[in-house]
Protein backbone atom coordinates (compact mmCIF):
# COMPACT_ATOMS: atom_id res chain seq x y z
CA UNK A 1 0.00 0.00 0.00
CA UNK A 2 1.26 3.46 -0.92
CA UNK A 3 2.16 5.59 2.11
CA UNK A 4 0.44 8.89 2.57
CA UNK A 5 2.15 11.99 1.17
CA UNK A 6 2.78 13.46 4.57
CA UNK A 7 4.39 10.30 5.82
CA UNK A 8 7.95 10.87 7.05
CA UNK A 9 10.35 8.70 8.96
CA UNK A 10 11.37 10.12 12.22
CA UNK A 11 14.97 11.04 12.54
CA UNK A 12 16.99 8.87 14.83
CA UNK A 13 19.11 11.84 15.88
CA UNK A 14 18.38 15.50 16.13
CA UNK A 15 20.14 18.28 14.27
CA UNK A 16 22.46 19.11 17.12
CA UNK A 17 23.73 15.55 17.32
CA UNK A 18 24.23 15.48 13.57
CA UNK A 19 26.39 18.58 13.77
CA UNK A 20 28.53 16.98 16.46
CA UNK A 21 29.01 13.81 14.46
CA UNK A 22 29.99 15.64 11.30
CA UNK A 23 32.56 17.67 13.21
CA UNK A 24 34.28 14.47 14.32
CA UNK A 25 37.36 13.46 12.29
CA UNK A 26 36.09 9.92 11.74
CA UNK A 27 32.57 10.86 10.65
CA UNK A 28 31.18 8.46 8.00
CA UNK A 29 30.87 9.75 4.42
CA UNK A 30 27.14 8.86 4.24
CA UNK A 31 26.16 10.88 7.27
CA UNK A 32 23.55 13.50 6.30
CA UNK A 33 24.39 17.07 6.94
CA UNK A 34 22.33 19.55 8.81
CA UNK A 35 20.68 22.12 6.53
CA UNK A 36 22.27 24.97 8.36
CA UNK A 37 25.62 23.28 8.91
CA UNK A 38 27.45 25.07 6.13
CA UNK A 39 26.33 28.42 7.42
CA UNK A 40 27.96 27.90 10.80
CA UNK A 41 30.97 25.67 9.99
CA UNK A 42 33.79 26.19 7.47
CA UNK A 43 35.19 22.70 7.37
CA UNK A 44 38.00 22.15 4.77
CA UNK A 45 37.80 18.88 2.90
CA UNK A 46 40.80 16.54 3.08
CA UNK A 47 43.10 16.50 -0.01
CA UNK A 48 42.07 12.94 -0.81
CA UNK A 49 38.51 14.19 -1.28
CA UNK A 50 39.68 16.55 -4.07
CA UNK A 51 41.90 14.14 -6.06
CA UNK A 52 39.16 13.40 -8.50
CA UNK A 53 39.21 17.02 -9.58
CA UNK A 54 42.99 16.86 -10.18
CA UNK A 55 42.61 13.66 -12.13
CA UNK A 56 39.98 15.30 -14.22
CA UNK A 57 42.30 18.26 -14.91
CA UNK A 58 45.18 15.95 -15.77
CA UNK A 59 42.98 14.00 -18.15
CA UNK A 60 41.83 17.17 -19.83
CA UNK A 61 45.28 18.83 -20.02
CA UNK A 62 46.52 16.98 -23.15
CA UNK A 63 43.33 17.73 -24.97
CA UNK A 64 43.67 21.41 -24.10
CA UNK A 65 47.26 21.46 -25.37
CA UNK A 66 46.27 19.68 -28.56
CA UNK A 67 43.41 22.10 -29.05
CA UNK A 68 45.83 25.01 -28.85
CA UNK A 69 48.63 23.44 -30.92
CA UNK A 70 46.46 21.79 -33.56
CA UNK A 71 45.91 24.97 -35.58
CA UNK A 72 49.69 25.09 -36.06
CA UNK A 73 50.07 21.35 -36.75
CA UNK A 74 47.10 21.02 -39.06
CA UNK A 75 48.53 20.26 -42.53
CA UNK A 76 48.34 23.19 -44.89
CA UNK A 77 49.89 23.38 -48.32
CA UNK A 78 51.62 26.69 -47.73
CA UNK A 79 55.32 27.29 -48.25
CA UNK A 80 55.77 28.46 -44.64
CA UNK A 81 54.22 25.28 -43.26
CA UNK A 82 56.21 23.03 -45.58
CA UNK A 83 59.47 24.85 -44.81
CA UNK A 84 58.96 24.77 -41.05
CA UNK A 85 58.04 21.08 -41.21
CA UNK A 86 61.16 20.23 -43.17
CA UNK A 87 63.36 22.22 -40.76
CA UNK A 88 61.78 20.50 -37.76
CA UNK A 89 62.21 17.05 -39.28
CA UNK A 90 65.82 17.84 -40.21
CA UNK A 91 66.66 18.98 -36.68
CA UNK A 92 65.01 15.86 -35.27
CA UNK A 93 66.95 13.66 -37.70
CA UNK A 94 70.26 15.34 -36.79
CA UNK A 95 69.50 14.93 -33.09
CA UNK A 96 68.67 11.22 -33.43
CA UNK A 97 71.63 10.39 -35.70
CA UNK A 98 74.04 12.78 -33.93
CA UNK A 99 74.73 14.68 -37.12
CA UNK A 100 75.78 18.35 -37.07
CA UNK A 101 72.94 20.69 -37.94
CA UNK A 102 74.56 22.68 -40.72
CA UNK A 103 77.53 20.57 -41.83
CA UNK A 104 78.66 17.06 -42.72
CA UNK A 105 80.62 14.76 -40.44
CA UNK A 106 84.29 14.22 -41.17
CA UNK A 107 84.89 11.02 -43.16
CA UNK A 108 87.02 8.15 -41.92
CA UNK A 109 90.57 7.59 -43.13
CA UNK A 110 91.33 5.43 -46.16
CA UNK A 111 94.90 4.26 -45.58
CA UNK A 112 96.19 0.85 -44.55
CA UNK A 113 96.07 1.53 -40.82
CA UNK A 114 93.74 3.01 -38.25
CA UNK A 115 94.49 6.45 -36.84
CA UNK A 116 95.09 7.44 -33.24
CA UNK A 117 95.22 10.95 -31.80
CA UNK A 118 96.58 12.58 -28.65
CA UNK A 119 96.63 16.20 -27.49
CA UNK A 120 99.86 17.12 -25.73
CA UNK A 121 100.88 20.44 -24.18
CA UNK A 122 104.27 20.80 -22.53
CA UNK A 123 106.38 23.72 -21.26
CA UNK A 124 108.76 25.17 -23.81
CA UNK A 125 112.20 23.54 -23.40
CA UNK A 126 114.47 25.90 -21.53
CA UNK A 127 111.57 27.87 -20.06
CA UNK A 128 109.44 30.75 -21.25
CA UNK A 129 110.89 32.64 -24.21
CA UNK A 130 110.07 36.27 -24.98
CA UNK A 131 110.23 36.90 -28.72
CA UNK A 132 109.60 40.65 -28.58
CA UNK A 133 109.23 43.40 -25.99
CA UNK A 134 105.87 44.37 -27.49
CA UNK A 135 103.07 44.48 -24.91
CA UNK A 136 99.29 44.58 -24.93
CA UNK A 137 97.79 48.03 -24.57
CA UNK A 138 94.99 46.81 -22.31
CA UNK A 139 97.01 44.87 -19.72
CA UNK A 140 100.69 45.61 -20.25
CA UNK A 141 101.41 41.87 -20.54
CA UNK A 142 103.96 40.60 -23.05
CA UNK A 143 102.31 40.00 -26.43
CA UNK A 144 104.88 37.55 -27.82
CA UNK A 145 105.92 35.20 -25.04
CA UNK A 146 106.09 31.45 -25.65
CA UNK A 147 105.26 29.47 -22.51
CA UNK A 148 104.11 26.09 -23.80
CA UNK A 149 103.83 24.05 -26.98
CA UNK A 150 100.46 22.48 -27.86
CA UNK A 151 100.23 19.78 -30.53
CA UNK A 152 97.72 17.24 -31.76
CA UNK A 153 99.60 14.09 -32.79
CA UNK A 154 98.07 11.75 -35.39
CA UNK A 155 99.64 8.33 -35.75
CA UNK A 156 99.02 4.81 -37.10
CA UNK A 157 97.23 2.28 -34.92
CA UNK A 158 95.38 -0.99 -35.38
CA UNK A 159 92.26 -0.71 -37.53
CA UNK A 160 90.37 -2.88 -35.05
CA UNK A 161 91.14 -0.78 -31.99
CA UNK A 162 88.30 1.25 -30.47
CA UNK A 163 89.20 3.65 -27.69
CA UNK A 164 87.05 3.84 -24.56
CA UNK A 165 87.80 7.57 -24.46
CA UNK A 166 85.54 10.06 -26.24
CA UNK A 167 86.82 11.48 -29.51
CA UNK A 168 88.26 14.97 -29.68
CA UNK A 169 85.94 17.72 -30.86
CA UNK A 170 86.82 19.37 -34.15
CA UNK A 171 86.11 22.77 -32.55
CA UNK A 172 87.86 22.53 -29.16
CA UNK A 173 85.83 23.46 -26.12
CA UNK A 174 84.80 26.06 -25.20
CA UNK A 175 83.22 26.94 -28.55
CA UNK A 176 82.73 30.49 -27.27
CA UNK A 177 86.51 31.04 -27.30
CA UNK A 178 86.83 30.22 -30.99
CA UNK A 179 83.69 32.25 -31.70
CA UNK A 180 85.17 35.28 -29.96
CA UNK A 181 88.28 34.90 -32.11
CA UNK A 182 86.32 34.81 -35.35
CA UNK A 183 84.28 37.80 -34.22
CA UNK A 184 87.51 39.68 -33.62
CA UNK A 185 88.88 38.67 -37.01
CA UNK A 186 85.65 39.96 -38.57
CA UNK A 187 85.98 43.26 -36.63
CA UNK A 188 82.63 42.73 -34.88
CA UNK A 189 83.91 41.71 -31.46
CA UNK A 190 81.21 42.93 -29.07
CA UNK A 191 78.79 41.54 -26.51
CA UNK A 192 76.02 41.27 -29.12
CA UNK A 193 77.93 39.48 -31.88
CA UNK A 194 79.94 37.07 -29.73
CA UNK A 195 76.86 35.02 -28.68
CA UNK A 196 75.64 35.04 -32.29
CA UNK A 197 78.99 33.70 -33.52
CA UNK A 198 78.97 31.11 -30.73
CA UNK A 199 75.49 29.89 -31.67
CA UNK A 200 76.44 29.71 -35.34
CA UNK A 201 79.66 27.78 -34.67
CA UNK A 202 77.82 25.42 -32.34
CA UNK A 203 75.21 24.74 -35.04
CA UNK A 204 77.79 24.28 -37.78
CA UNK A 205 80.41 22.19 -36.00
CA UNK A 206 79.92 22.10 -32.26
CA UNK A 207 79.19 18.38 -32.25
CA UNK A 208 81.65 17.29 -34.94
CA UNK A 209 84.39 14.97 -33.72
CA UNK A 210 87.70 13.94 -35.27
CA UNK A 211 87.47 10.30 -36.48
CA UNK A 212 90.64 9.16 -34.71
CA UNK A 213 90.90 6.87 -31.68
CA UNK A 214 92.05 8.89 -28.67
CA UNK A 215 95.10 7.54 -26.79
CA UNK A 216 95.21 4.41 -28.96
CA UNK A 217 98.34 2.23 -28.85
CA UNK A 218 100.93 2.98 -31.53
CA UNK A 219 100.86 0.36 -34.29
CA UNK A 220 102.97 -2.59 -33.17
CA UNK A 221 105.85 -3.91 -35.26
CA UNK A 222 103.92 -7.15 -35.84
CA UNK A 223 101.02 -5.24 -37.41
CA UNK A 224 103.12 -3.42 -40.00
CA UNK A 225 102.13 -4.81 -43.36
CA UNK A 226 104.96 -3.22 -45.35
CA UNK A 227 108.13 -1.53 -44.14
CA UNK A 228 107.12 2.02 -43.32
CA UNK A 229 110.60 3.46 -43.55
CA UNK A 230 112.80 1.74 -46.11
CA UNK A 231 116.45 1.63 -45.11
CA UNK A 232 118.34 4.77 -45.96
CA UNK A 233 120.82 4.35 -48.76
CA UNK A 234 123.84 4.73 -46.51
CA UNK A 235 122.37 2.73 -43.61
CA UNK A 236 120.90 -0.71 -43.39
CA UNK A 237 119.81 -1.04 -39.79
CA UNK A 238 116.77 -3.21 -39.27
CA UNK A 239 115.20 -0.94 -36.62
CA UNK A 240 114.34 1.60 -39.31
CA UNK A 241 111.86 -0.89 -40.75
CA UNK A 242 109.71 -0.69 -37.62
CA UNK A 243 109.97 3.02 -36.94
CA UNK A 244 107.78 5.80 -38.26
CA UNK A 245 108.74 9.00 -40.11
CA UNK A 246 107.72 12.18 -38.29
CA UNK A 247 106.28 15.45 -39.56
CA UNK A 248 105.67 18.77 -37.79
CA UNK A 249 102.81 20.71 -39.38
CA UNK A 250 102.17 24.47 -39.11
CA UNK A 251 98.67 25.88 -39.72
CA UNK A 252 97.71 29.04 -41.60
CA UNK A 253 96.28 32.39 -40.57
CA UNK A 254 92.86 32.23 -38.85
CA UNK A 255 93.30 28.45 -38.49
CA UNK A 256 94.19 26.03 -35.72
CA UNK A 257 95.73 22.61 -35.20
CA UNK A 258 92.35 20.92 -35.87
CA UNK A 259 91.66 22.48 -39.28
CA UNK A 260 93.65 19.88 -41.26
CA UNK A 261 92.62 16.64 -39.57
CA UNK A 262 91.68 14.79 -42.77
CA UNK A 263 94.88 15.55 -44.66
CA UNK A 264 97.08 14.78 -41.65
CA UNK A 265 95.04 11.75 -40.59
CA UNK A 266 95.29 10.29 -44.09
CA UNK A 267 99.08 10.51 -43.91
CA UNK A 268 98.96 8.89 -40.46
CA UNK A 269 96.86 6.05 -41.87
CA UNK A 270 99.72 5.46 -44.33
CA UNK A 271 102.32 5.07 -41.59
CA UNK A 272 103.43 8.56 -40.55
CA UNK A 273 103.42 10.36 -37.21
CA UNK A 274 102.22 13.95 -37.61
CA UNK A 275 102.43 16.65 -34.93
CA UNK A 276 100.10 19.56 -35.74
CA UNK A 277 101.18 22.65 -33.81
CA UNK A 278 98.70 25.22 -32.48
CA UNK A 279 100.35 28.63 -32.78
CA UNK A 280 99.76 31.27 -30.11
CA UNK A 281 101.30 34.07 -32.18
CA UNK A 282 97.98 35.84 -32.70
CA UNK A 283 97.01 33.92 -35.85
CA UNK A 284 94.80 31.25 -34.25
CA UNK A 285 91.08 32.05 -33.70
CA UNK A 286 91.31 31.00 -30.08
CA UNK A 287 93.58 28.93 -27.88
CA UNK A 288 94.06 28.12 -24.19
CA UNK A 289 97.57 28.10 -22.74
CA UNK A 290 97.57 25.57 -19.88
CA UNK A 291 100.54 25.24 -17.55
CA UNK A 292 98.92 22.56 -15.40
CA UNK A 293 96.10 20.01 -15.85
CA UNK A 294 94.02 21.90 -13.26
CA UNK A 295 94.79 25.26 -14.83
CA UNK A 296 91.68 26.75 -16.53
CA UNK A 297 94.02 28.24 -19.11
CA UNK A 298 95.01 31.65 -20.41
CA UNK A 299 92.95 32.79 -23.38
CA UNK A 300 94.81 33.76 -26.55
CA UNK A 301 92.83 35.53 -29.28
CA UNK A 302 93.81 36.90 -32.70
CA UNK A 303 96.20 39.82 -32.53
CA UNK A 304 95.66 43.17 -34.22
CA UNK A 305 98.33 45.83 -34.43
CA UNK A 306 96.00 48.20 -32.59
CA UNK A 307 96.12 45.82 -29.58
CA UNK A 308 99.76 46.74 -28.91
CA UNK A 309 100.89 49.57 -26.67
CA UNK A 310 103.59 50.62 -29.14
CA UNK A 311 103.00 50.69 -32.90
CA UNK A 312 104.48 47.82 -34.92
CA UNK A 313 104.45 47.94 -38.71
CA UNK A 314 103.27 44.95 -40.75
CA UNK A 315 106.71 43.63 -41.83
CA UNK A 316 107.93 43.77 -38.22
CA UNK A 317 104.77 42.01 -37.03
CA UNK A 318 105.25 39.23 -39.59
CA UNK A 319 108.90 38.75 -38.61
CA UNK A 320 107.92 38.55 -34.95
CA UNK A 321 105.12 36.05 -35.58
CA UNK A 322 107.38 33.84 -37.70
CA UNK A 323 110.04 33.92 -34.97
CA UNK A 324 107.32 32.94 -32.49
CA UNK A 325 106.40 30.02 -34.75
CA UNK A 326 110.06 29.01 -34.99
CA UNK A 327 110.14 28.58 -31.21
CA UNK A 328 106.94 26.50 -31.24
CA UNK A 329 108.11 24.28 -34.12
CA UNK A 330 111.40 23.72 -32.33
CA UNK A 331 109.46 22.87 -29.16
CA UNK A 332 107.40 20.31 -31.10
CA UNK A 333 110.59 18.72 -32.46
CA UNK A 334 111.99 18.53 -28.91
CA UNK A 335 108.75 16.90 -27.75
CA UNK A 336 108.97 14.18 -30.42
CA UNK A 337 112.60 13.54 -29.52
CA UNK A 338 111.67 13.24 -25.81
CA UNK A 339 108.87 10.80 -26.63
CA UNK A 340 111.28 8.68 -28.66
CA UNK A 341 113.78 8.73 -25.78
CA UNK A 342 111.12 7.48 -23.35
CA UNK A 343 111.33 10.60 -21.20
CA UNK A 344 108.38 11.49 -18.92
CA UNK A 345 106.07 13.94 -20.70
CA UNK A 346 104.61 16.63 -18.38
CA UNK A 347 101.35 16.94 -20.31
CA UNK A 348 98.99 19.67 -19.06
CA UNK A 349 96.09 18.27 -21.09
CA UNK A 350 94.07 15.11 -20.36
CA UNK A 351 96.12 12.19 -19.02
CA UNK A 352 97.48 9.73 -21.61
CA UNK A 353 98.75 6.17 -21.36
CA UNK A 354 100.14 5.43 -24.82
CA UNK A 355 103.23 7.66 -25.04
CA UNK A 356 105.64 5.60 -22.84
CA UNK A 357 105.34 2.71 -25.33
CA UNK A 358 106.57 4.91 -28.17
CA UNK A 359 110.19 4.87 -27.03
CA UNK A 360 112.47 4.00 -29.93
CA UNK A 361 109.60 3.91 -32.45
CA UNK A 362 110.12 7.33 -34.10
CA UNK A 363 112.56 7.72 -36.99
CA UNK A 364 114.32 10.95 -36.09
CA UNK A 365 116.33 10.77 -39.33
CA UNK A 366 113.16 11.40 -41.32
CA UNK A 367 111.78 14.69 -40.03
CA UNK A 368 109.60 16.71 -42.41
CA UNK A 369 108.53 20.29 -41.73
CA UNK A 370 105.22 21.09 -43.42
CA UNK A 371 102.70 23.90 -43.47
CA UNK A 372 99.85 25.64 -45.27
CA UNK A 373 99.58 29.33 -46.18
CA UNK A 374 101.17 31.33 -43.34
CA UNK A 375 102.31 27.98 -41.98
CA UNK A 376 103.97 27.17 -45.31
CA UNK A 377 105.99 30.39 -45.10
CA UNK A 378 106.90 29.45 -41.53
CA UNK A 379 107.85 25.91 -42.54
CA UNK A 380 110.16 27.23 -45.26
CA UNK A 381 111.84 29.47 -42.70
CA UNK A 382 112.09 26.69 -40.09
CA UNK A 383 113.89 24.44 -42.60
CA UNK A 384 116.83 26.81 -42.20
CA UNK A 385 116.43 28.44 -38.79
CA UNK A 386 115.44 25.67 -36.36
CA UNK A 387 115.65 22.44 -38.37
CA UNK A 388 118.45 23.17 -40.79
CA UNK A 389 121.55 21.03 -41.34
CA UNK A 390 123.75 20.70 -38.27
CA UNK A 391 126.53 22.46 -40.11
CA UNK A 392 124.30 25.48 -40.72
CA UNK A 393 125.42 28.48 -38.71
CA UNK A 394 121.93 29.95 -38.87
CA UNK A 395 120.50 26.89 -37.20
CA UNK A 396 122.73 27.06 -34.17
CA UNK A 397 122.41 30.80 -33.83
CA UNK A 398 118.63 30.78 -34.01
CA UNK A 399 117.80 27.83 -31.83
CA UNK A 400 120.72 27.91 -29.47
CA UNK A 401 120.59 24.12 -29.28
CA UNK A 402 123.35 22.01 -30.80
CA UNK A 403 121.13 18.93 -30.59
CA UNK A 404 118.47 20.33 -32.93
CA UNK A 405 117.21 17.69 -35.34
CA UNK A 406 117.91 18.52 -38.97
CA UNK A 407 114.87 18.20 -41.21
CA UNK A 408 115.08 15.84 -44.16
CA UNK A 409 112.37 17.50 -46.30
CA UNK A 410 109.68 20.17 -46.53
CA UNK A 411 106.06 20.08 -47.74
CA UNK A 412 104.93 23.60 -48.61
CA UNK A 413 101.24 24.18 -49.44
CA UNK A 414 100.21 27.61 -50.79
CA UNK A 415 103.12 29.57 -49.26
CA UNK A 416 101.71 32.83 -47.96
CA UNK A 417 101.29 35.87 -50.16
CA UNK A 418 100.95 38.29 -47.27
CA UNK A 419 103.22 36.62 -44.74
CA UNK A 420 106.56 38.14 -45.63
CA UNK A 421 109.40 37.10 -47.95
CA UNK A 422 109.98 33.42 -48.66
CA UNK A 423 113.17 31.70 -47.53
CA UNK A 424 115.37 30.88 -50.56
CA UNK A 425 118.13 29.21 -48.52
CA UNK A 426 116.67 25.75 -47.99
CA UNK A 427 118.79 22.74 -48.93
CA UNK A 428 116.32 19.90 -48.31
CA UNK A 429 114.05 18.31 -50.94
CA UNK A 430 110.83 20.31 -51.31
CA UNK A 431 107.31 19.55 -52.44
CA UNK A 432 105.48 22.81 -53.14
CA UNK A 433 101.81 22.55 -54.11
CA UNK A 434 99.70 25.51 -55.12
CA UNK A 435 95.93 25.43 -55.22
CA UNK A 436 94.46 26.60 -58.50
CA UNK A 437 93.43 29.91 -56.96
CA UNK A 438 96.96 30.45 -55.60
CA UNK A 439 98.66 29.99 -58.99
CA UNK A 440 96.13 32.10 -60.91
CA UNK A 441 97.74 35.38 -62.03
CA UNK A 442 97.06 38.46 -59.96
CA UNK A 443 97.75 42.14 -60.52
CA UNK A 444 99.28 42.39 -57.05
CA UNK A 445 103.03 41.87 -56.88
CA UNK A 446 104.85 39.84 -54.24
CA UNK A 447 107.90 41.83 -53.14
CA UNK A 448 108.30 43.35 -56.58
CA UNK A 449 107.44 40.39 -58.81
CA UNK A 450 104.61 37.90 -59.42
CA UNK A 451 104.17 35.45 -56.56
CA UNK A 452 104.05 32.46 -58.94
CA UNK A 453 107.42 33.36 -60.48
CA UNK A 454 108.96 33.78 -57.03
CA UNK A 455 107.86 30.31 -55.93
CA UNK A 456 108.84 28.66 -59.21
CA UNK A 457 112.36 30.08 -59.10
CA UNK A 458 112.75 29.18 -55.42
CA UNK A 459 112.01 25.52 -56.22
CA UNK A 460 114.01 25.47 -59.45
CA UNK A 461 117.10 26.78 -57.64
CA UNK A 462 116.88 24.27 -54.79
CA UNK A 463 120.04 22.13 -54.55
CA UNK A 464 117.96 19.02 -53.74
CA UNK A 465 115.34 17.23 -55.86
CA UNK A 466 112.19 19.34 -55.58
CA UNK A 467 108.76 19.77 -57.16
CA UNK A 468 106.38 22.67 -57.79
CA UNK A 469 102.82 21.67 -58.77
CA UNK A 470 99.40 23.24 -59.16
CA UNK A 471 96.33 21.19 -58.18
CA UNK A 472 93.74 22.03 -60.86
CA UNK A 473 90.17 22.72 -59.73
CA UNK A 474 91.13 23.52 -56.15
CA UNK A 475 91.04 26.62 -53.98
CA UNK A 476 93.06 27.85 -51.02
CA UNK A 477 90.96 25.97 -48.38
CA UNK A 478 90.91 22.68 -50.35
CA UNK A 479 93.56 21.03 -48.18
CA UNK A 480 91.68 21.94 -44.98
CA UNK A 481 88.65 20.18 -43.48
CA UNK A 482 86.32 23.04 -44.40
CA UNK A 483 85.29 21.72 -47.85
CA UNK A 484 84.45 18.33 -46.32
CA UNK A 485 82.12 19.97 -43.82
CA UNK A 486 80.51 22.45 -46.23
CA UNK A 487 81.22 21.17 -49.77
CA UNK A 488 78.58 23.15 -51.66
CA UNK A 489 79.18 26.40 -49.80
CA UNK A 490 82.95 26.26 -50.20
CA UNK A 491 82.75 25.32 -53.88
CA UNK A 492 80.39 28.22 -54.53
CA UNK A 493 82.36 30.84 -52.61
CA UNK A 494 85.90 29.80 -53.65
CA UNK A 495 85.32 28.64 -57.20
CA UNK A 496 86.80 25.18 -56.60
CA UNK A 497 85.60 22.85 -59.35
CA UNK A 498 87.03 19.52 -58.24
CA UNK A 499 85.12 17.17 -55.94
CA UNK A 500 86.28 17.99 -52.42
CA UNK A 501 87.17 14.42 -51.47
CA UNK A 502 88.88 13.91 -54.79
CA UNK A 503 90.90 17.09 -54.31
CA UNK A 504 92.07 16.04 -50.86
CA UNK A 505 92.89 12.57 -52.15
CA UNK A 506 95.20 14.14 -54.75
CA UNK A 507 96.97 16.21 -52.09
CA UNK A 508 97.40 13.13 -49.92
CA UNK A 509 98.70 10.97 -52.78
CA UNK A 510 101.28 13.55 -53.85
CA UNK A 511 102.45 14.14 -50.26
CA UNK A 512 102.67 10.40 -49.52
CA UNK A 513 104.65 9.78 -52.72
CA UNK A 514 107.04 12.59 -51.79
CA UNK A 515 107.53 11.26 -48.25
CA UNK A 516 108.30 7.83 -49.73
CA UNK A 517 110.79 9.40 -52.16
CA UNK A 518 112.85 11.14 -49.47
CA UNK A 519 114.49 8.01 -47.95
CA UNK A 520 114.62 5.97 -51.16
CA UNK A 521 115.27 8.43 -53.98
CA UNK A 522 112.67 6.71 -56.14
CA UNK A 523 109.18 7.76 -57.18
CA UNK A 524 106.14 5.51 -57.45
CA UNK A 525 105.23 4.65 -61.02
CA UNK A 526 102.12 6.53 -62.06
CA UNK A 527 102.68 9.33 -59.56
CA UNK A 528 102.49 12.93 -60.69
CA UNK A 529 105.98 13.26 -59.22
CA UNK A 530 107.26 10.96 -61.98
CA UNK A 531 106.36 13.58 -64.61
CA UNK A 532 108.63 16.19 -66.09
CA UNK A 533 107.40 19.78 -66.26
CA UNK A 534 104.25 20.38 -68.26
CA UNK A 535 103.66 24.09 -67.59
CA UNK A 536 106.50 26.53 -67.08
CA UNK A 537 103.82 29.21 -66.68
CA UNK A 538 100.41 28.72 -65.14
CA UNK A 539 97.85 27.36 -67.62
CA UNK A 540 100.36 27.36 -70.50
CA UNK A 541 101.80 24.11 -71.84
CA UNK A 542 105.53 24.06 -72.47
CA UNK A 543 104.90 22.57 -75.92
CA UNK A 544 102.27 20.82 -78.01
CA UNK A 545 104.32 17.64 -77.84
CA UNK A 546 104.33 17.72 -74.04
CA UNK A 547 100.58 18.22 -74.02
CA UNK A 548 100.09 15.19 -76.25
CA UNK A 549 102.29 12.88 -74.20
CA UNK A 550 101.09 14.01 -70.77
CA UNK A 551 98.57 11.52 -69.28
CA UNK A 552 95.08 12.81 -70.12
CA UNK A 553 93.53 11.91 -66.77
CA UNK A 554 96.39 13.55 -64.91
CA UNK A 555 96.12 16.70 -67.04
CA UNK A 556 92.69 17.33 -65.52
CA UNK A 557 94.21 17.31 -62.04
CA UNK A 558 97.75 18.68 -62.15
CA UNK A 559 100.15 21.12 -63.72
CA UNK A 560 103.84 20.34 -63.17
CA UNK A 561 105.94 23.50 -63.13
CA UNK A 562 109.24 22.21 -61.72
CA UNK A 563 110.47 18.65 -61.18
CA UNK A 564 113.86 16.94 -60.86
CA UNK A 565 113.31 15.59 -64.38
CA UNK A 566 113.02 19.16 -65.62
CA UNK A 567 116.17 20.28 -63.86
CA UNK A 568 118.14 17.30 -65.16
CA UNK A 569 116.91 17.98 -68.69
Amino acid sequence: MRPPEDFELEALIDNEEADDLLSAPDAPLSMPASPDFGAHHHHQQPKWLTQSRHRSWIRSFPSKIIARVWPFLRPRLTWRYILSSLVTLYILFCFITRQPLLASNLPGYTGTYGVGAVDVEVPLPGGTKRISEAAFKSSGDAAFEVETVLVSIYYPTSREYRSPKPRYYWIPKPVSLTAAGYAKLAHVDNFIMRPIFTLFLWAVGGGITIPAEVDAPLLSADEIIVPITPSLKDRGDAPHNTTFPITVFSHGMASSRTDYTNFLGELASRGHIIAAVEHRDGSCPGSLVKLDPKDPGRRVLPLRQSDLSEPMDTPDLKRTQLAFRDAEILGAVHLLRSINAGDPIPNSRAALTTLPSWAGRLNLDLLTIAGHSYGATGALQALTTVAGPKSSSSSSSSSGDEDTLPASAGIILDPGKGSGPLNHNTTQPLLVIHSNSWSRPSSALFHGRPHFDTVRDLVANSPSPSWFLTAIGTSHPSVTDAPLLEPLLLSWTTGAGLDVRGALAEYVAAAADFLAFVPTGSVREGSVLAQAASHREYDKWVSKERKEEFPKAMAKLWEVHVSPETKQG
